[in-house]
């Protein structure tokens, strides 16, 4: 497969997972203000820390507000990680490659960009926000399953879920990290119904709160950060996203790719690895925000290796240059 359309179809998945896990951060925030109890001030701030934006948005903007957050996290244009801007992108990705994807894909990435587009252009958004990130969180879902039905489950298949699958891990590791050390704001809340909303609101953040009753039942955060960190059957765990993520480059390398040979093989693999073997005790005990700090780092270093191996450009061996032709 050409590195061009390789490409393409690993950063449609990984814009379209990123709008999605915008929308849900958002919505879930703006659900918990109707839960936080009286007197309680709203915190703005972790959900920037999540979105990775806080830099930018403290230089451009000061101190984030409800209002202000509504309005730039998904339709500002300058930021590029803003639903318009992620969609927008997707669909830039979706058209350069559509002699290889589904006409259903690039039809539901079409839709979804129209759809963000239109609600933006006439204040939709701001009218009912909850109604608008709903849309773009069914918007991923069904590209997601239109992709696992219509398209060939090949090497490109496999780039697209790779691509998905590293993004849906960072995002669950930031929501992770910012719970735990900026959301609560007192330690004497712990362990309070305080604590509980917004553990649960965590695990809302992920979609992960039903499966969560079921594998677990009373919320603690030790059970949910293990949860959300190791559990290998939950398709939104750090632990699985990694191991299926690596079946799909195991995939695309072959059976004498070597995995292990390659650069991006190897960090993935030793990722999964230090995750199979990991403690959470061990974890805690060293520390929860190093650890995830640290993870979000090497996920970077895989994504990086992922570039070098399938999509940078390399001169052609052999090839001529201007002085060579006479």
């Amino acid at each position: 497969m050409l590195s061009r359309v390789a490409s393409a179809i690993y950063w449609m998945n990984r814009y379209i997972e990123r709008a999605e896990n915008y929308a849900r951060f958002i919505d879930v925030r703006l659900t918990l203000t109707l839960d936080l109890p009286e007197g309680t001030a709203e915190q703005w701030d972790p959900l920037v820390r999540t979105t990775g934006d806080d830099a930018v948005f403290a230089r451009r903007l000061g101190k984030p507000q409800k209002e202000t957050l509504i309005r730039i996290l998904p339709a500002n244009t300058a930021n590029p990680n803003s639903n318009m801007s992620c969609l927008s992108a997707a669909r830039q990705n979706a058209r350069s490659v559509r002699e290889i994807i589904s006409s259903e894909m690039w039809e539901q990435v079409n839709r979804s960009y129209l759809t963000v587009t239109d609600a933006v252009s006439s204040g939709r958004f701001m009218q009912n926000p909850q109604g608008f990130f709903a849309e773009v969180k069914m918007a991923s879902h069904l590209f997601g399953g239109i992709t696992d039905a219509t398209m060939s489950h090949g090497e490109g298949w496999h780039f697209g879920r790779l691509g998905r699958l590293l993004e849906r891990a960072d995002k669950t590791s930031r929501i992770l990290d910012v719970k735990y050390f900026i959301l609560l704001p007192d330690v004497s809340d712990v362990g309070t119904p305080f604590d509980n909303i917004q553990w649960s609101a965590l695990l809302k953040s992920a979609s992960a709160l039903e499966m969560y009753r079921k594998h677990a039942g009373r919320i603690t955060p030790h059970q949910v950060v293990e949860f959300l960190i190791f559990n290998p059957n939950f398709p939104r765990a750090i632990r699985y996203c990694l191991i299926k993520g690596e079946d799909s480059l195991h995939a695309i390398l072959g059976s004498d790719g070597g995995a292990g040979q390659n650069l991006a093989g190897r960090r993935l693999g030793r990722l999964r690895a230090d995750l199979d073997y990991a403690d959470i005790g061990e974890i805690t005990a060293q520390g929860l925000h190093e650890f995830l700090d640290n993870l979000q780092a090497e996920l970077n270093r895989v994504g990086d290796a992922i570039f070098d191996t399938f999509f940078a450009l390399r001169p052609v061996e052999g090839a001529m240059t201007k002085g060579d032709i006479q």
